[in-house]
């Protein structure tokens, strides 16, 4: 028995008579567990319209307290639907659940630090070389959001962009990736649930049709966006054309540095979570694991002989580790990077094969892989795989280590693992990346922003600085002069 969704538009739950409708299949079990919507061009259209409705006509005018006050009960709703969203999230993509849950309660922390800042978008009053002019700034909204998610991480991911589009007073339209839109949906529900007004959130799901119609209506004011680099690009250039912003948080092939002086046990578990931690399917993946040559050897046989005792399985027991792919065509296209990673002459020190077992049913699973003695100009390098494939790079100094590190098209995160305070510092200064952990790996905080360079997107998402996408400038000038002024002369 499957569910069927509708859509959320202006506060209602919507679907036409004939929808199109499409099936959201558990990686698990390969079967259709939900029906999802494919919203059509009017219904995206009447989307956008509410949120412009409910921003031109009350939203953009309500106070930031009472923002807070809604976000603030969202909070809440999600961190006690928690267990209930973390099950339909592991099931709709196949990611393990201790990690799912995890990702609610980040996601209600996140709606919790934007209500803090929702009546505290100040802007500034500067003085000015005129003495009888007064010059103040205000932060306003910009307007009418598009958020476009990913599959990989849905709640987590959706929070970055709504929570602080939200707080600063805009309305949003959320299009999910059509390969995991249960919990988004669900979550809709808890909107609605909260007491936002109609037409402040919405929900359109769909494949790159309903993405296409939102982004040429020509009636939004900013698109934030996560997802592939390819993708990126498009909507870029689509976005580009009519001068509408845009916020990209991209693909990445992380450097995961790890020196001869760092702990190794703790540099260990850190690699191994790096990349297997969401089964690698990560934009952050430290999938590719640079290991100075004094502890290479140390390091790949304790990572291969861990790799190995990794449990799969079911991924809505608490005990698995390591969950499916999230995909049909995801986990073909991992397999694929494996079987050229072999062809190019990477050294397979273990995995490369689909898993199977009594524990995996017909589940998307693959085995934790590791290819080491791997050259920085190999594909499996440079190419983001988005699975559990670990490259691991051998480095001599320093300084190649850095270089290395940087040869990349991407640059979203790096990690970095040292006893040495100088060095993490001169690294983490040098390394190209948006993002940098040392001693640590996959760490994130509301308060941190978050976003990378290069390939790897442009903005930030979470902390202060996320936001700036969704606020504008104004200036306000006022003169309190008595003084006649010359209309033909401009005051300096």
């Amino acid at each position: 028995m499957t569910n069927a969704y509708k859509l959320f538009i202006d506060g209602k739950w919507l679907a036409e008579a004939d929808q199109e409708l499409f099936p959201s299949i558990n990686p698990y079990t390969r079967e259709p567990w939900a029906m999802v919507p494919q919203a059509t061009d009017a219904q995206v259209a009447e989307a956008i319209a509410a949120a412009r409705r409910a921003f031109d006509t009350h939203w953009s005018k309500t106070s930031g307290l009472e923002r807070a006050k809604l976000l603030n009960r969202l909070a809440d709703l999600l961190q006690a639907d928690a267990d209930r969203m973390s099950v339909l999230e592991s099931t709709d993509n196949g990611k393990v659940i201790r990690e799912t849950r995890s990702q609610q309660l980040f996601a209600a922390r996140a709606y919790r630090f934007y209500a803090g800042y929702a009546d505290k978008l100040w802007g500034q009053s500067m003085p000015l070389d005129e003495r009888d002019v007064l010059n103040y700034t205000r932060r306003e909204p910009v307007g009418v959001v598009v958020a476009i998610t990913a599959w990989n991480s849905p709640m987590h991911l959706l929070s970055n962009k709504l929570a602080p589009a939200i707080a600063a007073g805009n309305c949003i339209v959320i299009k999910p990736s059509e390969q995991a839109s249960c919990t988004t949906l669900e979550f809709a529900k808890l909107i609605e649930q909260a007491g936002f007004p109609p037409g402040v959130v919405n929900v359109v799901t769909g494949d790159y049709r309903v993405g296409k119609a939102l982004l040429t209506s020509g009636r939004v004011d900013h698109v934030t966006f996560t997802g592939s680099p390819g993708v990126g690009r498009e909507i870029s250039a689509t976005a580009g054309r009519l001068l509408v912003p845009v916020t990209m948080e991209l693909g990445g092939k992380s450097p995961n540095i790890i020196f001869e002086d760092a702990d190794i046990k703790k540099a260990t578990i850190g690699a191994l979570a790096g990349i297997y931690g969401g089964t690698g399917q990560s934009c952050i993946a430290g999938s590719r694991l640079l290991v100075q040559r004094k502890v290479y050897e140390e390091v790949s046989e304790t990572l291969v002989a861990r790799a190995k005792m990794i449990k799969m399985g079911n991924p809505i027991d608490p005990k698995t580790e390591m969950g499916t792919a999230a995909n049909q065509p995801q986990f073909e296209r991992i397999m694929q990077s494996i079987e050229g990673a072999i062809k190019e002459g990477a050294r397979l020190l273990t995995g490369g094969k689909e898993a199977s077992g009594p524990d995996l049913g017909r589940g998307f699973f693959i085995e934790p892989t590791i290819f080491g003695e791997v050259r920085n100009s190999m594909a499996v390098a440079q190419e983001e795989i988005f699975g559990p494939v670990l490259s691991i790079i051998p480095f001599d100094t320093e300084e190649e280590a850095i270089a290395i590190g940087n040869d990349t098209k991407y640059g979203l995160a790096a990690g970095i693992w040292t006893t040495n305070v100088s060095r993490a510092l001169r690294v983490s200064r040098e390394i190209h990346a948006g993002m940098v952990w040392v001693n640590t790996y996959r760490a994130a905080a509301a308060q941190a922003p978050f976003g990378g360079v290069k390939d790897s997107g442009s903005g930030r998402e979470r902390g202060e600085e996320a936001l700036n996408a969704f606020t504008t400038t104004k200036n306000v000038m006022i003169n309190f002069s008595d003084e006649e002024r010359d209309p033909f002369a401009m005051k300096l």
